[in-house]
C-alpha cells in the first residue's frame, strides 16, 4: 500500500506550525486503510467488497473545549483546521488539562509472521468463506441458517500534534466469524466462532474443525435440557473469562466512565477491595502479537501495561490524556479510534486476569451442584450489571461432570462476582476474536485472555435481580 499521504507530511507540519498558537493543543491524524468485507448468508453471497480508504481528522484543545472535523480530501486541511479551532473557541470555557507525554518522532511497522491480506486473492478469501459455509450446513438437515462474515483491514496512520509529536503506524488485521442455526419444533439453538488475528492470514485458514463443533453444538442442544434456573456455583472456561474481564469489568475501567459518572467514580476507588488476594487484573497494548497491540495510541501516548487489580485491590484505571490530567494520574495509551472519523475515546486493548494456582481440573471438587460453562453466545452489560449466554454447558455433581444443559445464561453485579471468585486456574488462554464498540465505535480490535475460573453464587438461567 503506497503511503499516498507522505507527500502531505511537510504540508500537515507547516500547518501545525502556523495555527499551534491559536489554542491550546492541535493533533492532525491521517489515514490510509486497504480491506475487504465478505458476508455470506446460507452459503450465498452478500457481501463481496474491496475498498480504499484516504481521509483525517483534526482536534483542537481550547480552555478545555474540544473541536473535531474529519474529511476526505486531502487539499482542504486548512479549512477543517480552521473549523476545528472555531468549535474549540465555542465551547471552552474552562482549562485545558492534559497529562504530560514524551515528544517522540518514529516509525512502527508491525510485521507479520506469515501471508499480508493484501497479497491474498479476493476469489481466494471468498472460496475460504464458502468452505466453511458448506462444512456448516453440511452437519445436519436441522441446520436452517447460516452465516460467514470475514473482514480484514490495513491501516498506515500519520499523527502529528503541536507538542512536537511524529508517529507513523502501520498493521493489518483480520477476522472470521461463523454461526449456524439448528431448529426442532419451537426449540431454536446456535453455534457460534469467531477468531482474529494480526499476524497472519494463515491464522483464519484451517478453522474446519472449529467450524464444524460450532454446527455440531448447535445440533446437539436441541436434544438438551435446558438448566434449571437457580444459583449455583459455576466454573467457567478461559474464553468466558475474557469475556467477563472485559466485558463486565473492564468498561468501568475506562477513566471516561468514571470521570464522567460521579456513582461510578466513587465505587471505582483506587485502593478498594474487589476480589480475592491472587486476583490480578491487567490491560495493555505493549504485549505484542495480538489484536489490541500498537506502540502508540491515538494521542501519540506510548503502549503500557496497567495493572487494574493487584490482588484483589482496584490500583489502577484506563485513561486518555484528558482524563489522566483531569484526575491526576499518568496517561495509559489508552485513547483509541475505529479510523479517521472519529475521535479517540478511552478504549480498552488487551484485557486479561493472570492465570492462578490451583490446576484447572481442581476447580470442580467439592461442588455439589453446579454449572460448568464454556464458550459464548453473546451477552450485555448495564452499569455493573452483566449477563452472559455461554457456547456449552455441563451440570457439576458430586465435584464430577455430568449431564449437558443448555440455555445458560449467567447474570450477576461485577463487583460481587469478583467477590465471590474462590479460585482461580493454573490454565490461561488468549481469545482474539473481540470486537469491541463504544460511543458508535464497533468493531475496533482487543484482546481478552485468563484462566479457568470458580466463582460461588452466580444466577444461572435466572434474572439477576432475582
Amino acid at each position: 500500500m503506497a503511503a499516498r499521504f507522505d507527500r502531505y507530511t511537510d504540508q500537515v507540519l507547516t500547518l501545525i506550525d502556523r495555527y499551534r498558537d491559536r489554542v491550546d493543543y492541535l493533533v492532525i491524524r491521517l489515514e490510509e486503510s486497504e480491506g475487504t468485507d465478505i458476508l455470506l448468508r446460507g452459503g450465498k453471497v452478500e457481501t463481496l467488497s474491496e475498498g480504499l480508504s484516504l481521509g483525517g481528522q483534526v482536534r483542537a484543545c481550547h480552555r478545555g473545549g474540544w473541536g473535531f472535523a474529519s474529511f476526505n480530501q486531502l487539499h482542504n486541511i486548512a479549512e477543517q483546521i480552521e473549523a476545528a479551532i472555531a468549535a474549540a473557541h465555542l465551547v471552552g470555557d474552562a482549562e485545558t488539562c492534559l497529562a504530560a507525554i514524551d515528544t517522540v518522532q518514529k516509525t512502527c511497522h508491525f510485521p507479520l509472521t506469515g501471508s499480508d491480506p493484501r497479497h491474498i486473492s479476493l476469489i481466494h478469501k471468498k472460496d475460504l468463506c464458502s468452505r466453511y459455509a458448506e462444512i456448516l450446513q453440511g452437519v445436519d438437515p436441522r441446520i436452517t441458517t447460516t452465516s460467514v462474515r470475514y473482514n480484514d483491514v490495513t491501516q498506515h496512520i500519520l499523527l502529528a500534534t503541536s507538542e512536537g509529536v511524529r508517529i507513523d503506524q502501520r498493521w493489518s488485521d483480520m477476522e472470521m466469524r461463523l454461526a449456524a442455526t439448528a431448529r426442532n419444533s419451537s426449540t431454536v439453538q446456535t453455534g457460534r466462532e469467531t477468531t482474529g488475528s494480526r499476524r497472519a492470514f494463515e491464522d483464519l485458514e484451517n478453522l474446519d474443525t472449529q467450524v464444524l463443533g460450532a454446527a455440531q453444538r448447535a445440533v446437539a442442544a436441541l436434544d438438551l435440557p435446558p438448566v434449571q434456573g437457580n444459583t449455583y456455583d459455576v466454573v467457567i472456561d478461559p474464553i468466558l473469562t475474557g469475556l467477563f474481564v472485559h466485558e463486565a469489568f473492564g468498561h468501568l475501567s475506562e477513566a471516561d466512565m468514571a470521570y464522567e459518572n460521579p456513582d461510578i467514580l466513587e465505587v471505582m476507588t483506587l485502593g478498594r477491595r474487589f476480589g480475592p488476594k491472587g486476583l490480578n487484573i491487567f490491560d495493555g497494548a505493549a504485549p505484542e502479537g495480538h489484536r489490541g497491540s500498537y506502540q502508540y495510541d491515538d494521542e501519540g501516548t506510548p503502549a503500557t501495561t496497567t495493572q487494574l487489580i493487584q490482588d484483589g485491590v482496584l490500583v489502577g484505571r484506563l485513561h486518555s490524556r484528558e482524563t489522566a490530567g483531569k484526575l491526576g494520574e499518568a496517561a495509559t495509551g489508552n485513547a483509541r479510534c475505529l479510523n479517521y472519523h472519529y475521535p479517540p475515546l478511552v478504549r480498552m486493548t488487551n484485557t486479561w486476569i493472570e492465570r492462578g494456582t490451583t490446576p484447572a481440573t481442581d476447580l470442580f471438587a467439592d461442588i455439589q451442584t453446579g454449572v460448568y460453562a464454556r464458550n459464548w453466545l453473546g451477552g450485555m452489560t448495564n452499569g455493573e450489571m452483566f449477563t452472559f449466554t455461554a457456547g456449552e454447558a455441563w451440570m457439576i455433581r458430586r465435584g464430577k461432570l455430568a449431564e449437558p444443559v443448555r440455555d445458560v445464561t449467567l447474570s450477576g453485579n461485577v463487583f460481587r462476582t469478583l467477590a465471590d471468585i474462590e479460585a482461580i486456574g493454573d490454565d490461561f488462554y488468549w481469545d482474539e476474536s473481540g470486537g469491541c464498540g463504544k460511543g458508535g465505535q464497533s468493531g475496533l480490535p482487543v484482546g481478552c485472555g485468563g484462566p479457568s475460573l470458580r466463582i460461588r453464587n452466580v444466577v444461572v438461567g435466572g434474572d439477576a435481580g432475582s
